[in-house]
């Protein structure tokens, strides 16, 4: 019985481990062009399907006040397109006199230019029990404003002189996410009262959903020809990865839970996975289109093919460890709140 309930607490945690095994064993099936077609069940339905779960489960009031909370837009989106790339272009210029090769040092460079993913970050957010509004709001927020700031950064770093389809990427935008999060709040309008009542998972759901997207991700990564390093060359950058998400995620986590921050333990919780979340869904394209022509681009985007599933692993490992952590803050919090003057 033990046994059994482990594995219904942490069934997320196999979940994952067992659709990278899946990926690993038959990559063709969930990469793109395969049978899953990956570039519609993944990239829209399954990404509409989290945020229109998201739109039926957020109380309107609750959006609203995460619309009106400013100062943490402005530390999510400063960190994590302009400090974020600032900080890695100082590394990668230390890194250029190692032997690290060249192209996953560019590569590295252009992680750290992508907008927040419309996807994970809420995700991890809501498994946590933080502050799902916000970490919603800042991803579409963060995927909008990339569509301009991602390209002009790339071009800045990486010297490139392409121009970028905007309107394709904004259009992907509106139907992925904002489309199906406004459908979601329309139907809650009217099924609010039964689902309050009924308590639905609505946090299974979206989990359940992201398993797809991992399991899709690891197919691209797995039948990528173009993606083989030797050994030596994988373990830096899956070493430099994540000290680079460790130490940011750890950057956030004090400067936003320090005291007289003016964040709360929830605000934080958002701010420690959008900061820290990079878009694999719509850096691919950018990257294909701003360095179109480039027989270097497989290797440049090994980084990012990395970065993203890392930073679904890391952050699902630090779900448990998050939590008690912010269940302890808001107890200590209300216990001084609640004594006498």
């Amino acid at each position: 019985m033990a046994l059994l309930a482990t594995l219904r607490k942490e069934w997320f945690i196999i979940g994952i481990v067992l659709v990278i095994l899946s990926a690993k064993a038959q990559p063709g099936f969930g990469a793109k062009g395969g049978p899953l077609k990956p570039e519609i069940t993944v990239s829209y339905l399954a990404v509409s399907l989290i945020f229109f779960n998201s739109g039926l489960s957020l109380k309107t009031e609750e959006l609203t006040s995460a619309v009106l909370h400013i100062r943490l837009h402005l530390f999510v989106q400063s960190f994590t397109l302009v400090f974020f790339p600032l900080t890695v272009w100082l590394l990668v210029r230390v890194l250029a006199l190692t032997a690290v090769d060249q192209w996953l040092l560019k590569g590295l460079q252009t992680v750290s230019c992508m907008p927040p993913p419309v996807s994970s970050a809420v995700i991890l957010t809501k498994a946590v029990g933080g502050n799902e509004a916000a970490a919603i709001f800042n991803s579409a927020f963060g995927s909008f404003l990339g569509i301009a700031v991602t390209p002009t950064l790339l071009l800045l770093f990486l010297g490139s002189s392409s121009s970028v389809a905007v309107g394709s990427i904004f259009s992907q935008l509106l139907a992925t996410v904002a489309a199906p999060l406004v459908a979601g709040q329309v139907c809650r309008r009217f099924l609010k009262e039964c689902l309050e009542r009924r308590k639905l998972p609505f946090g299974a759901v979206s989990s359940a959903v992201l398993l797809v997207i991992i399991y899709g991700t690891f197919c691209d990564t797995f039948s990528n020809p173009g993606t083989e390093l030797d050994s030596a060359s994988l373990l830096a950058v899956v070493l430099i990865i994540f000290s680079i998400q460790l130490t940011f995620m750890l950057l956030t986590f004090g400067f936003s839970s320090r005291a007289g921050s003016g964040f709360s333990p929830a605000d934080t919780v958002a701010i420690v996975f959008c900061s820290t979340h990079k878009s694999l869904t719509l850096g691919i394209p950018m990257l294909k289109i701003v360095l179109a022509g480039d027989e270097r681009l497989s290797l440049i985007s090994v980084p990012l093919l990395i970065y993203h599933p890392a930073q679904i692993l890391l952050g699902s490992l630090l779900v448990p460890t998050i939590r008690r952590w912010m269940t302890a803050r808001q107890k200590l919090l209300k216990m001084s709140s609640q004594q006498p003057v």
